[in-house]
């Protein structure tokens, strides 16, 4: 059975939760289209019906694999077996350090470009990744002309590289592959993720099991599995002739005096009985170095008989406390939570060993104010340590939880952006007022103004196409707001809503306003109120319902509304803007669900005024619909408007996407294309959005 790497993730995420995913989440998950989606689709179905098995699609689109449970279960074991025919880019890196790990002397480029089925070019961004990754532990990639590419570094360090990536890439997949051995549906014999032998991974689990809970304190399941693996890694570079140097041994000769000897000694053992592999002392030293170095599972497995630590923590979170105003002396909770994550901690960083935290980057985009706090108290407690931000983000999190269960809740500011900010985005905010009234504003951009908008005011992005990642939350979500997004967006505001608010978090704001600053107001309410004349009388003038007879194709009936334009001079290059509803229709459907109307709608220079024009063509098309399915359209809406465009046209014009779908007659008015009767909804829709604004 051949498929692609995407299409085994789909059929992985359909029989791990069935029912829960539609096309759009599929998309939003895999980062691509939905037509895309759509099309992988297509080859799942022929996948399955071999097996006896058929796609579906629920009441509320949500897809499902139905057939017998033997069958579904076959799948399942097929899918562990299968090699997808493509490999993503994490694996390729992932072959290409392990290629350059167990390589002893430097590998050419072109072999090693044809190895990973890639180009020079691309192996070269491979590499500079790579280097990126690896460089923190001390690790480097020496490419030298003439000679090739080697991967320089301590034994210890390469390992250590080697475990962090695999924990940070394929942390999930870890966890599956240790389930299935433990289930006995793998192949004893067989490579987990191109490297680890799943027997040793299978005796070392097993012996960890057995002996843990009576040799040393339960752990953490993430550093059960980090253990788990460091392990494996270190148990096949010794076999594969890559010991631990005696140098790096030196530095750990009283680890053995330590409580965790025993269990490191004891999983030797079985190593030893079982695989025939008799690791020296260095190696046992390195392993009791990594136990003490993991957190324990919970915090009541601490003793408390670690008198200094625990006076530095209560000085810890005084001097939070009194940074954020807020006292968390009396939350024993949070002492025991700090207590239980610090040792080890403290452990790791004076054996200099690094602790990746994959969520390191978004904490202090989150809690940039409650990160530099944490930060500054811990040197001020800890006055000889210097923590690295990966630790810094784990003791902001605890610090996080704390403060979310005081229940201290405040509004929620998003910002709804669509790629012209005069489309989809407002139909987005009118129901998002309408359907989540807890949040305290929506503001809405497009996309090239919120690359000049000041984004630290709002506390959530909500988009109806896919952007790059953010500074602060970002959600993709549908225009027309499913329940499945309004679950996600509660899901997200409810955590933005508990954090504890303080002085120190929120910027100090004057109630006291200058007669300068009043004038200021006056001029620039003037201002405003031309430019929202300015706009309504354009849209009025130029608005037109027109009629399209016998079009073979959507592309006439466009073409006809923009030489209507045309020729009422309100645009000068039809082609240009013609290119950019296109480019506006392939990023996401326009079709409106549940009406037979489409939205085009986009911003261009070749654009002089603001223009809405609706065309209803004697043909229906079929087109992508906001909600990733199908709509059958005869009823054509044009929104155009010029590039730049001053921020109060640009809210007059949207003003008409959230009235599409206001209300069912706002929605039956709009697609009867009777001029008269849109013309008359128009001036309501403006009439009132002048007495709202300047009321």
């Amino acid at each position: 059975m051949f498929m692609t790497n995407r299409e085994k993730t789909i059929l992985e995420l359909l029989i791990k939760t069935s029912g829960r995913h539609s096309s759009l989440s599929m998309a939003t998950y895999l980062q691509v289209s939905v037509r895309t989606v759509h099309r992988d689709l297509k080859n799942v179905e022929k996948i399955l019906k071999p097996l006896g098995l058929r796609l579906i699609q629920n009441e509320d689109k949500s897809l499902q694999i139905q057939g017998p449970d033997k069958a579904v279960f076959g799948l399942v074991q097929e899918l562990s077996k299968i090699k997808p025919v493509d490999l993503s880019a994490k694996e390729r890196k992932l072959l290409l350090f392990l290629k350059l790990l167990q390589a002893n002397d430097p590998l050419k480029t072109g072999p090693l470009a044809k190895d990973l089925n890639s180009s020079s070019t691309t192996l070269g961004g491979y590499l500079d990744d790579l280097s990126d990754w690896i460089q923190d532990f001390d690790v480097t990639i020496d490419r030298k002309r003439g000679v090739g590419i080697q991967m320089i570094g301590s034994e210890r360090s390469k390992r250590t590289a080697l475990a962090h990536f695999y924990l940070f890439y394929f942390n999930e997949d870890l966890i599956e592959a240790i389930f299935q051995i433990n289930h006995q549906e793998l192949d004893p014999g067989q490579r987990i993720l191109h490297y680890f032998k799943a027997n040793y991974l299978m005796t070392i689990d097993q012996a960890m099991e057995q002996n843990i809970g009576t040799l040393y304190a339960e752990l953490a399941d993430s550093d059960y599995v980090s253990f788990l693996i460091q392990v494996c890694i270190a148990l096949q570079r010794y076999e594969a002739g890559c010991p631990l140097e005696v140098a790096e041994d030196q530095k750990w000769q009283s680890s053995n005096e330590m409580e965790a000897s025993p269990f490191a000694e004891k999983i030797s053992s079985v190593l030893s009985e079982q695989l025939s592999i008799n690791l020296p002392e260095q190696e046992k030293a390195f392993m009791v170095t990594l136990l003490k170095g993991s957190r324990l599972q919970s915090a009541e497995s601490i003793y408390f008989d670690q008198v200094i630590t625990g006076k530095a923590i209560k000085k810890l979170i005084q001097h939070v406390s009194q940074q954020l105003k807020i006292d968390l002396t009396s939350d024993f909770s949070l002492f025991q939570g700090l207590l239980a994550h610090l040792e080890p901690s403290l452990f790791r960083i004076r054996q200099d060993l690094t602790s990746i935290n994959p969520l390191t980057g978004q904490i202090k985009d989150q809690f940039p104010v409650l990160f530099d706090v944490t930060k500054q108290a811990l040197s001020q407690v800890f006055k000889q340590i210097r923590f690295p931000d990966d630790e810094i983000a784990y003791i902001v999190l605890h610090f996080g939880s704390a403060l979310e269960q005081r229940q201290q809740r405040r509004s929620i500011r998003a910002l709804v952006v669509c790629p012209t900010g005069i489309g989809a985005s407002k139909m987005l905010a009118a129901r998002l007022r309408k359907e989540m009234p807890e949040l305290y504003s929506v503001t809405v951009a497009s996309i090239h103004d919120m690359g000049q908008m000041d984004l630290m005011p709002f506390d959530l992005i909500l988009s109806t196409v896919h952007l790059p990642k953010q500074k602060i939350p970002c959600l993709f979500v549908n225009p027309l707001l499913s329940q499945e997004d309004v679950e996600t967006i509660e899901n997200v505001t409810r955590h933005l809503s508990e954090r504890t608010p303080a002085p120190a978090l929120l910027p100090e704001r004057s109630s006291f306003r200058r007669e300068a600053d009043v004038q200021r107001s006056l001029t620039h309410l003037m201002d405003d109120v031309d430019q929202a004349q300015t706009a309504i009388r354009a849209i009025m003038k130029n608005f037109s319902v027109i009629q399209v007879h016998e079009a073979e194709k959507m592309n006439t009936v466009l073409i006809n509304l923009l030489g209507t334009a045309f020729e009422q001079s309100i645009i000068i290059d039809v082609n240009s803007v013609y290119r950019r509803l296109i480019e506006r229709e392939q990023m996401a459907g326009l079709a409106i669900p549940g009406t037979t109307m489409a939205l085009f709608h986009c911003r261009d220079e070749s654009v002089r005024d603001l223009c809405f024009k609706i065309a209803y063509s004697d043909h229906h098309f079929e087109l992508d619909s906001m909600d990733g399915g199908k709509c059958q359209v005869s009823n054509f809406l044009l929104m155009i408007a010029p590039d730049p465009l001053n921020p109060i046209a640009q809210e007059v014009i949207s003003t008409i996407s959230s009235s599409l779908v206001e209300d069912r007659e706002s929605t039956l008015i709009f697609a009867s294309a009777n001029e008269a009767m849109i013309r008359t909804k128009l001036e309501a829709i403006f009439y009132r959005f002048l007495i709202q604004k300047f009321k």
